[in-house]
């Protein structure tokens, strides 16, 4: 089983990212992360913003310098902008993009070289939202679905290099959701995955020895709605 090493994870103050982040502390392992708010931990942290190339690639490069290297991404961070086309404003929507995929894709470029040393592994997280289209979230499936073309894309040109898993989570009881109105939240009903569970998923793909691959990992609530 492999060790968790110095595992870099974006959006690691809160919800997914923040539950990887204390499971990879609790198995021995060091998260190295990268989020706008400070994570309320000791570990290594640098603030940035992923709609920010320039800022992301130098926080990765921070971190690699601070902790000698990197041995796994966890790309957790996201945002959404809910509502009709014409409704979004347009840099709220392309914010999310920017956040969603362009951030995840300047991370891992970023943060090749030290995985192609460490022989390390990428796990990209997408949405059942990047499988399945709804109304009035075009920015989120945009940015989802790019993920997953990413990732499958970048999975087959790392083939044998640097591990790479797509993570397709359902419905998680986060934060993500607090500031929308009422119509974009989950109903009363609504059973959730804890994000802590969904971390356990994270490190199952992390572990594998070297050669063998999680290549995609859908995990969701059992009652989930977007899938399949």
């Amino acid at each position: 089983m492999r060790p968790l090493g110095n595992t870099l994870i974006t959006g690691g103050a809160s919800g997914l990212g923040a539950a990887v982040a204390r499971a990879v502390a609790d198995e021995g392992g060091t998260p190295l992360v990268i989020d706008i708010h400070h994570p309320g931990e000791e570990w290594p942290f640098v603030k940035a913003d992923l709609a920010d190339r320039t800022a992301t690639e130098n926080a990765v490069g921070e971190l690699a310098a601070r902790a000698g290297g990197i041995d796994a991404v966890v790309n957790a961070a996201g945002t959404d902008a809910c509502g009709r086309l014409e409704d979004v404003p347009a840099d709220d929507w392309e914010r999310v993009v920017r956040v969603n995929l362009l951030g995840t894709a300047a991370v891992v470029r970023a943060a090749l070289p030290h995985l192609r040393a460490s022989g390390g592994t990428i796990v990209d997280c997408a949405s059942t939202l990047g499988l399945r289209a709804l109304s009035d979230a075009t920015a989120y499936c945009a940015s989802k679905f790019g993920v997953v073309g990413f990732t499958r894309a970048l999975a087959a040109e790392l083939a044998g290099q640097v591990g790479v898993t797509l993570l397709v989570p359902g419905g998680m009881d986060t934060a993500f959701f607090d500031g929308r109105s009422e119509q974009y939240k989950p109903g009363p009903d609504a059973k959730l995955n804890r994000p802590e569970d969904v971390a356990n998923a994270v490190l199952f793909a992390l572990r594998q020895p070297s050669g063998c691959e999680v290549r995609e990992l859908v995990i969701c609530p059992s009652t989930e709605t977007s899938w399949p």
